[in-house]
């Protein structure tokens, strides 16, 4: 048998570099070598491309810039490869497949999709329109919106308004305290805040437009953080069942979902069956409503008293760290992370 030659693509500029690492090790190392011919290709914070080739924990630490040998995916289709530059030649390594393990912008928001798509590539994940517009949540609002999907009410704030009293009053009038302020292109709960009231909403429109131009301000849902993992294409994909998290902070955000082992996921939830199976069924719908592809985790409150189901957000290139959902629910389900990845690798050859 002929091993096909992947190339996990990890790093990148956004905010989530360092748990992009963590991730690409994650896969790097559960990934069959007896199939697959493995190539990590890394981006740096500052943009550059290098394949390394050396000790996986490297890559976790961040020493692997040290040992990169520059290369670039090269977007001519005739090629359908990296280019190793070395000193003044250049090699072109051809690719079967190309994972990008990459979170947030840049990575996660059709960009690298788009030259995939360029360089006639199969990968993992997917599309660029499915790509980009779960990465915008305010896009991924509207989806959900004309979907008839239930959602947390919201307003979209431009970064040129945030010290507009009118901008203020409107927040105030429509959504009320506590609220959550949220850059709308950004993830792993990166620049999020709870605003209990005006000075603290000021804030957090402050702290969220450095990460973007663009933000997102949702009414607070008291609620389970329950989360459900969607895996397939958009003609036949499948549910997993859903786990919950406890966070130890207020809210689930960086330094709770990363850096505190207080905080803990719970699978299956501890909720009744006809919501779990709701909230499958949602996470299906969500993912049809995107164009969604190969694989995505959707996010979901359950109000408590009510035990009404409301979709929080979508992600295309869930963490495949230690501790994160996606790769424990399908664990859960009978599906070790070999077979996980295996199977996200052939539906990658199967087109999008």
């Amino acid at each position: 048998m002929n091993k096909k030659t992947i190339v996990v693509l990890f790093g990148g500029q956004s905010s989530e570099h360092e748990v992009s690492r963590v991730s690409a090790s994650t896969i790097i190392s559960n990934i069959s070598q007896a199939k697959y011919y493995v190539i990590p290709v890394g981006i740096t914070k500052e943009g550059k491309w290098m394949i390394y080739n050396g000790p996986v924990e490297n890559i976790k630490n961040g020493e692997w810039e040290k040992y990169g040998t520059p290369a670039v995916l090269s977007p001519d289709a005739t090629h359908k490869g990296l280019i190793k530059i070395v000193g003044t030649k250049a090699k072109v390594i051809p690719v079967d497949v190309v994972i990008p393990v990459l979170h947030g912008k840049w990575g996660e928001d059709g960009t690298v999709q788009g030259l995939l798509e360029l360089a006639q590539i199969p990968y993992v994940g997917c599309g660029v329109l499915s790509s980009a517009v779960s990465m915008d949540k305010v896009y991924t609002k509207i989806i959900a919106k004309n979907a008839r999907i239930n959602q947390a009410d919201f307003v979209c704030v431009m970064k040129d308004e945030i010290e507009k009293k009118s901008v203020l009053n409107k927040i105030e009038k429509k959504l009320g305290y506590p609220c959550f302020i949220k850059p709308a292109n950004a993830g792993s709960s990166v620049g999020i805040t709870k605003a209990h009231n005006r000075q603290e909403l000021e804030s957090g429109l402050k702290l969220a437009s450095e990460h973007d131009r663009k933000i997102l301000v949702e009414e607070f849902i008291d609620g389970h953080e329950v989360e459900c993992a969607v895996l397939g294409s958009v003609e036949k994909a499948d549910a997993s069942t859903v786990g919950e998290i406890f966070s130890a902070a207020e809210f689930y955000d960086y330094d709770a979902k990363y850096n505190n082992a207080e905080s803990k996921t719970v699978i299956p939830a501890q909720l009744d069956e006809s919501v779990i199976e709701e909230i499958r069924k949602t996470a299906l719908k969500v993912f049809k409503a995107v164009d969604g592809s190969c694989l995505a985790r959707v996010d979901f409150f359950v109000e408590k008293g009510t035990n009404r189901v409301i979709f929080n957000e979508l992600n295309t290139l869930p963490g495949f760290t230690s501790i994160s959902m996606y790769p424990k629910l399908w664990e859960s389900a009978g599906k070790p992370i070999e077979e996980l990845i295996d199977e996200l690798i052939s539906l990658a050859c199967c087109g999008k």
